[in-house]
């Protein structure tokens, strides 16, 4: 494997994310058969990475995405740019009655014993029509683009969108941008789209282009079809099966130069242990563990990709840029919505070890 990143030092972007906007309700702690009003978040896997790069980090920060002409995508546009995202839109018209869509997720917080439950209506989505020619590559990276990103739900929306992907990291590689890919492997997206096999085939030539991959040794085995050690565990906390599965996925993917993912145990919907584990140029990190007292959980592991993209792109040493993320993605559980509020002092102060919770 490389033992760094490179990427230019200057550019008109820092990152660019290409993905599918969707818009959450949440009706906090009620059950959906029981709620009378929904928050909406606007989110998608994405474009949380880059809201959260741009908001707290103050980082240049892109989207290719979908966007459907009507109040939703109105909505949706607006929070983009208010989080200080820089869009770049396929339009689509919406035809008044069937779409297409900005994809639904509806999703309640849960509370103690009571898990969350999440479902989807991703009908008639606009983000699955994308398709490569849909973006201006060659325009878009003419200023410069330092970093782009994308993740393996995108990858499942269609056949078209999993093309689009390889286009587009194409396109980054020749601009001399880093890959990143967020694996993200979602069974019941992939059951739809052709199964494991289809999944394995698509995301092994997007991993491929890669220099930074997110998941953990689920989504590795699941989502490349690696063959993995078993490990025995008693703890969600323990980075051994993640550790392991480096070896094998340095030998298939050699461009790769970090690997990382978040370490999450369950205690209750508001409580969680919580930590985090990366490979990087060679040397494997594992961040500190701490208690959250969880008001929110989704976007957490958005909010740890963006805090370690942070660091590294900052020329962080790589602990310190694990503990960026560590400390980004703990901070998003303590907000409502999928993207951050968090203060880049807030952060730092975490990494840094400012909580009495922290387990040393």
């Amino acid at each position: 494997m490389n033992s760094r990143l490179s990427f230019p030092a200057k550019a008109e972007l820092d990152f660019l994310s290409l993905g599918a906007l969707v818009h959450r309700l949440d009706p906090g702690i009620v059950p959906f058969h029981k709620a009378t009003q929904c928050l909406i978040h606007i989110s998608g896997g994405e474009y949380n990475v880059a809201a959260n790069l741009a908001d707290c980090f103050k980082m240049r920060a892109g989207l290719a995405t979908a966007m459907v002409k009507y109040p939703i995508g109105e909505l949706a546009d607006e929070r983009v740019r208010a989080m200080g995202v820089r869009p770049f839109y396929k339009y689509f018209e919406h035809d008044g009655a069937t779409g297409p869509n900005l994809a639904t997720v509806y999703s309640d917080r849960g509370q103690g014993v009571r898990p969350p439950v999440v479902f989807y209506n991703r009908a008639n989505e606009a983000g699955a029509s994308l398709k490569p020619g849909d973006f201006d590559w060659p325009a878009i990276f003419g200023g410069g683009v330092r970093w782009v990103h994308s993740g393996g739900i995108f990858a499942a929306l269609s056949p078209t969108t999993s093309a689009l992907i390889l286009e587009f990291f194409q396109a980054a590689r020749a601009a001399g941008a880093v890959v990143s890919f967020d694996l993200n492997y979602r069974e019941k997206l992939w059951r739809r789209a052709g199964g494991k096999e289809q999944a394995n085939a698509v995301l092994r030539r997007i991993v491929e282009l890669c220099d930074v991959l997110v998941g953990n040794e689920e989504d590795l085995q699941q989502g490349l079809g690696l063959a993995g050690p078993a490990v025995e565990s008693k703890s969600a906390l323990d980075p051994a099966g993640f550790l392991k599965m480096i070896e094998v996925v340095r030998q298939t993917y050699p461009r790769l130069t970090v690997l990382a993912t978040t370490l999450r145990e369950v205690h209750s919907s508001n409580r969680h242990s919580w930590s985090a584990v990366a490979w990087i140029g060679g040397q494997s990190y594992v961040a500190p563990t701490c208690e959250l007292d969880v008001y929110d959980r989704v976007g957490g592991g958005d909010g740890f990709a963006a805090g370690l993209f942070f660091g590294l792109l900052s020329g962080a040493a790589p602990e310190t840029a694990l503990r960026l993320g560590w400390a980004h993605g703990a901070l998003l559980t303590t907000f409502p919505g999928d993207t951050t509020m968090a203060t880049l002092e807030q952060v730092q102060q975490f990494a840094r070890g400012g909580s009495a919770r922290i387990q040393r």
